[in-house]
């Protein structure tokens, strides 16, 4: 494994993390909504989850879910039950009042981010292409511990860089502003998304 393997692999990673999806949403939202703290813990949690599906994709596990789908399929729906859980809360709670203080503990705000993305098995097969096309085949231990240790820090990074530069007093005055509208575009798109999962095979 070279370094120019570890930065096309960054590569690659910024630009998924970058597409929209429900992990790339909900960090969006936490940080307008709940603050620069929540939005930091919610990066966490994505970023730590997202880190652990690289290293079971460095390890075989989509091999486990090619030999039994089951697995795949109760990680799957389980995701996209929670995925729907979050849009129908978020949907309900659109036109509630909102303090002005941010209100959401940064243990929730992490935990909420691992679990959207620990019910995303679907990033263990993003993973394992990526990992396949990117680094040469008999990764040691140490090889396997520097790119997990590595995806973990580009996620921490991206998400602390994005939960600062929304959670400005002007961006979360806006937020607030068009909350209704923001909170229900949130909540189809996370719902159309845990659907997509639900359905998806």
């Amino acid at each position: 494994m070279t370094a120019f393997d570890l930065l096309a692999f960054n590569a690659v990673l910024t630009a998924a993390m970058l597409s929209p999806g429900p992990a790339l949403l909900f960090a969006l939202r936490t940080a307008l909504a709940d603050g620069r703290a929540a939005g930091v813990a919610a990066g966490l949690g994505l970023g730590l989850v997202a880190a652990l599906w690289t290293l079971a994709a460095l390890l075989g596990l989509e091999a486990v879910f090619t030999l039994f789908p089951w697995a795949y399929t109760a990680l799957r729906l389980g995701g996209a039950a929670y995925l729907l859980c979050i849009a129908w809360g978020t949907w309900r709670a659109a036109r509630a009042p909102v303090a002005e203080t941010p209100q959401k503990p940064r243990g929730r705000a992490f935990v909420d981010g691992a679990l959207i993305n620990l019910g995303n098995p679907k990033s263990v097969l993003f993973a394992a292409s990526v990992l396949v096309v990117v680094f040469p085949k008999g990764l040691s231990a140490t090889e396997i511990a520097l790119i997990t240790a590595n995806h973990m820090a580009v996620e921490w990074l991206f998400y602390t860089g994005f939960a600062v530069l929304l959670s400005g007093a002007p961006a979360r005055r806006g937020y607030l502003a068009a909350r209704p509208w923001i909170d229900r575009a949130a909540a189809l798109v996370l719902g159309a998304l845990g659907l997509k999962l639900l359905t998806d095979r």
